[in-house]
């Protein structure tokens, strides 16, 4: 796990060492097991990422390996994140220290609870996936380098794959509009102002 801060305002790149996690229609329920989800807060949930799949494997999951400790991209295969629509998943990878992930498709409910977290997720082909993962697998501290202005994935030992990711989500990310709250909090005068400006409101106000 990392303490690395999470994402705000415009996020055009992400670098940092990789875990890769195979397997294709990893769910939800994987992610994050169903009995965490009565928690109050997403604080804590980044130890229980991947919970089960940790406990079955004995140590011996990509998460429990000390050498991708800190890592900052995650590196799927098919269809990742698919199940229920539980935003716990990518909070629980966010509060692990995951930045951004890489995979060949994901569940679309997932894809949008990372979005709003300023989470890419980037799409690669298969053989690039599992190029990516064999990569990771053979230097736990490869760094790589995902760079959404070029679109390209770039590797420490000179690396380069393509990357791709829908207009819309590119452009919310590169311009920071995927910061719902960071956008109100910077437009608290032009907010204030308009409700000033609202006569229901100020009906609603004198009321109380």
């Amino acid at each position: 796990m990392t303490s690395a801060p999470f994402p705000t305002g415009p996020i055009n790149a992400v670098g940092g060492t990789a875990v890769a996690v195979r397997g294709d229609d990893i769910d939800t329920d994987r992610i994050i097991p169903a009995r965490f989800l009565k928690c109050v807060t997403f604080s804590e949930l980044g130890p229980a990422a991947f919970a089960d799949d940790r406990a079955e494997l004995g140590g011996q999951h990509p998460f429990d390996q000390g050498a991708h400790q800190g890592a900052s991209l995650l590196v799927v295969n098919r269809n990742f994140g698919c199940g229920s629509s539980r935003e716990h998943a990518p909070q629980a990878l966010m509060r692990w220290g995951i930045r951004a992930v890489i995979g060949e498709s994901f569940a679309e409910i997932f894809f949008g609870n990372c979005l709003a977290l300023g989470i890419p997720c980037l799409s690669v082909v298969h053989d690039v996936a599992l190029a990516v993962q064999a990569a990771i697998e053979a230097d736990p501290a490869l760094t790589l380098h995902a760079d959404l202005e070029t679109l390209e994935l770039r590797g420490a030992q000179g690396q380069v794959w393509p990357l791709t990711l829908a207009a819309g989500p590119l452009q919310m990310l590169r311009s920071g509009q995927w910061d719902a709250t960071g956008q109100l909090l910077a437009n608290g005068p032009a907010l204030a102002a308009t409700v000033a400006r609202l006569p229901y409101l100020q009906a609603f106000s004198a009321a109380v």
